[in-house]
């Protein structure tokens, strides 16, 4: 009899996730992860298989802010993000929330991301 963890139960809803979502030319994959100390986000083409833009905590320039894996970070990053993908003319993308449940920090990066302009 195997025990679940949290983590153990977090990656099998990123694979069941995965299945159905793919990010393309048009509209590449906004993945999102967050962890005990940062927040991570990247837009990415999943045909060409590269990272078109990112944004994270640990970035020279939000260091200086002092953010760490918070709803207030998660605004910054989702507002970020938005602003480095609509300069890279990316405008629609799909939403993986990397199996996190879309509450609290998740929800928060992705509401301030569709604010700042993206379209999910």
């Amino acid at each position: 009899m195997s025990k679940t963890t949290k983590k153990i139960a977090r990656v099998r809803r990123h694979i069941r996730l995965r299945k159905k979502l793919a990010g393309t030319p048009e509209a590449p994959r906004l993945s999102v992860c967050r962890t005990g100390a940062h927040i991570y986000a990247q837009v990415i083409d999943d045909k060409a298989g590269r990272t078109l833009v990112s944004a994270s905590t640990l970035e020279p320039s939000m260091r200086e802010q002092k953010l760490a894996a918070n709803m207030k970070s998660a605004a910054i990053i989702g507002k970020t993000i938005a602003e480095r993908a609509l300069a890279a003319n990316l405008t629609r993308v799909v939403f993986d929330r990397g199996g996190f449940l879309y509450h609290g920090c998740i929800k928060t990066l992705a509401d301030a991301a569709r604010e700042a302009g993206l379209k999910f």
